[in-house]
């Protein structure tokens, strides 16, 4: 999946670049050759972002929210005009607001699903004529979770967004092919407290018990789902369209019981 052509690199544009899995997804796609633009909000990460990738390859950090459409139209077009081209674009960014559902105000609702789902559909609205120019097809990939298939209590907010995500990527997937392929991964347990900007960033130190919940006998790291975006987006993988790609260890697998 590494780039051949450095002359002209393939395109990604990724959305909450620069903390967490975002910014795994950006060091990654440069890690692989691709030029890469990511919008992130948070103007601390995206200093930080740039100092960690000036020496990794081609990078355009973009400090833009997604919740603005405005933002958004802005941001895919300081891509095309520093690159000239996008050929994949994926959604990561996402936001919670955990609390009974009695208490949980329609503004946090409102929040959640503006910046985990709409801006989904936004991306795709202004990202499709420049896709569809890509040269061997273009493709998306939008993050939803194991909670758009299983939840813990208070999550409703996150849990319909991600819900949404997947509904939301197979109705894409129809109605932007065969031009655009359209996927969605769903992680489980994916450890990020270390992969965070520097003032907030933590240790992490997981127990026996943590690890065995999962089949495969330890907890995700963002890198886990930086290799299987990369593996949708490559047009290698091209009669992959309209998927939800869980990657999670087994833990949805695995029948727990409580003693």
């Amino acid at each position: 999946m590494t780039q051949t052509n450095n002359d002209n690199p393939r395109v990604v544009l990724i959305t909450g670049g620069g903390q967490g899995i975002g910014r795994a997804l950006v060091l990654h796609f440069l890690k692989l050759g691709y030029a890469v633009a990511a919008m992130e909000i948070d103007r601390e990460a995206n200093e930080e972002l740039r100092i960690i990738t000036q020496d990794q390859g081609i990078c355009l950090v973009l400090e833009s929210d997604v919740r603005s459409e405005n933002d958004i139209s802005i941001a895919i077009a300081q891509t095309i005009q520093v690159f000239r081209r996008l050929d994949a674009v994926i959604h990561n960014a996402a936001i919670t607001a955990n609390q009974p559902v009695e208490t949980l105000s329609l503004e946090d609702w409102n929040h959640v699903l503006a910046v985990n789902l709409t801006a989904g559909f936004l991306l795709a609205k202004h990202a499709a004529p420049h896709l569809k120019q890509s040269e061997g097809g273009g493709s998306m990939v939008l993050l939803a979770s194991t909670r758009a298939l299983m939840s813990e209590a208070n999550t409703e907010a996150y849990s319909a967004s991600k819900g949404g995500i997947v509904a939301l990527t197979h109705a894409l997937a129809v109605s932007l092919g065969p031009e655009i392929r359209v996927n969605c991964i769903s992680p489980g347990w994916i450890e990020t407290r270390d992969w965070q900007k520097a003032s907030k960033a933590t240790p992490t130190v997981h127990s026996e018990e943590d690890k065995s919940q999962h089949p495969v006998g330890r907890v995700g790291v963002p890198e886990d789902i930086a290799r299987t975006a990369a593996f949708l987006i490559d047009p290698g993988s091209g009669f992959i369209t309209g998927e939800n790609i869980v990657v999670d260890g087994g833990m949805t697998k695995k029948m727990i019981y409580v003693e």
